[in-house]
């Protein structure tokens, strides 16, 4: 099953992401960790990449889609993958279909995390991130270790009540279209009498709350 995480910025994609890939025994791919793989690993498109980022340039999508096609033909992934962070954006949406579709698989489901913006703001202003392997911690405070790194625990900018706002404005504009993207999808699949490849199912979560609660609720929406 090839599952796409959907959601603003703190609504638990992370957590929940992690929770689902270990439950159906499936590896979950984020942009940021598949893109630091490749340009470790020296890999063409990584080097592509890197060479956007020291110019302080967005990495293109198609060098993004072409690690994630890479990522996406190993062995580990033919029984699926979580995909989180990977469409933020219609071309996004539109170029994942074509890589899933040139290897003959395409999106099962989607996930849409919804959370109100007053409560994303308490909850990411509330956030460490680590400065070396990314990964967030709510309640943490800066300058203690990582759990999984080692790494150092900083408060980002972007975790700033403001910018945290100004985020969630890019959020509506940028990523509210590819759900309608998405539901468009599916409508047209039940419209043709059976579910395909070309129309995943859509799943709307209410992500307040106990986390095993929602983790609850996510794997009944997967279910169907």
């Amino acid at each position: 099953m090839n599952i796409v995480l959907l959601g603003p910025p703190g609504a638990g994609k992370g957590t929940q992401g992690e929770r689902i890939a270990k439950t159906l025994g499936i590896p979950k791919l984020a942009t940021g960790d598949v893109l630091r793989a490749a340009v470790a690993q020296g890999t063409p498109l990584g080097l592509a990449a890197k060479a956007a980022m020291e110019r302080g340039d967005l990495v293109p999508d198609s060098v993004i889609l072409g690690i994630m096609k890479e990522a996406l033909a190993l062995p580990s992934a033919s029984k699926g993958v979580v995909l989180d962070g990977v469409v933020r954006t219609v071309p996004q949406a539109e170029g994942l279909a074509r890589v899933l579709s040139e290897l003959g698989r395409g999106v099962d489901a989607v996930l849409l995390f919804e959370v109100g913006e007053d409560e994303l703001v308490r909850r990411l202003s509330a956030r460490a991130t680590c400065e070396s392997c990314q990964t967030p911690y709510t309640g943490r405070e800066p300058g203690t270790a990582c759990d999984k790194c080692g790494g150092k625990l900083v408060r980002r900018t972007d975790d700033e009540p403001e910018a945290i706002r100004s985020r969630m404005r890019a959020y509506h504009e940028q990523t509210e279209p590819v759900i309608e993207w998405y539901e468009r999808r599916a409508r047209k699949s039940d419209d043709a009498g059976a579910r395909d490849h070309n129309g995943p199912r859509v799943v709307r979560v209410n992500a307040l709350g106990n986390i095993d609660d929602i983790t609850k609720i996510v794997m009944k929406g997967l279910e169907g």
